[in-house]
């Protein structure tokens, strides 16, 4: 008998909030991708605006999840996927058209690598009013972070480390890559930008204002989680 190779499936989930305005752009840097997610699911996380419908025009399929929370957001969107990989992305943002081949090569060719991340680059969105514009920060150059947007996780690595916090706070992010290192998640970066984060008007203060106010509640979990697992 041949033996045949059978090419993994990547299920991409974008938790989307009011998201009308760049939903549209996030899902085409999915379609642009070299090599084609298996399924792209938008998780309208309570929306008031047009997100679900534009999500659906754009051949997504769409997930309702009433509470709002970006955590309970994108486990809605781990439910109902069935990729044997999962990718995120945030719905103001733009992946690089070769995010996921450079992951998956990575994760192939090192099979002991739970998840691979890579490099940021930050721009002023286009939409901006000059006198907007010229108020916010807009980090130059790249740099190598591990956020959602730019992680590609073997399926049953996140298992092991499980759901993302429900708490509502935008700290879940932060509780959950503490949480992963201690579970033992082994991740590897790519050396390419394979997002590119909006900044506009309503993401950056709002988002660094309330991992303040979570830190060291994240902290503490952290070192208790580390404690009970005898480290």
């Amino acid at each position: 008998m041949t033996n045949r190779h059978v090419s993994p499936t990547i299920s991409v989930i974008i938790p989307a909030f009011n998201a009308a305005r760049y939903l549209g752009e996030a899902i085409a840097s999915v379609r642009a991708q070299t090599l084609q997610p298996s399924g792209i699911i938008v998780v309208d996380n309570a929306s008031t605006d047009a997100t679900p419908r534009i999500a659906l025009e754009c051949g997504a399929r769409c997930e309702h999840e009433p509470l709002r929370g970006s955590g309970r957001a994108r486990n809605r969107g781990v439910a109902a996927a069935d990729g044997d990989f999962l990718a995120f992305l945030d719905a103001d943002d733009l992946w690089t058209p070769q995010k996921l081949e450079w992951q998956m090569a990575l994760l192939e060719a090192q099979p002991d690598v739970d998840a691979a991340f890579g490099h940021i680059a930050h721009f002023l969105s286009p939409d901006l009013p000059p006198g907007d514009a010229g108020k916010l920060y807009c980090p130059e150059g790249a740099a190598p972070v591990r956020l959602p947007s730019l992680m590609l996780i073997r399926r049953a690595a996140f298992g092991r480390v499980g759901p993302f916090s429900t708490d509502g706070s935008v700290g879940d992010v932060v509780e959950w890559m503490a949480r992963a290192e201690v579970a033992g998640m082994r991740h590897a970066m790519v050396p390419h930008v394979v997002c590119q984060r909006r900044i506009h008007a309503t993401n950056m203060g709002r988002v660094l204002r309330d991992e303040r106010t979570n830190y060291l509640r994240i902290i503490k979990q952290k070192l208790d989680r580390e404690r009970a697992a005898g480290k």
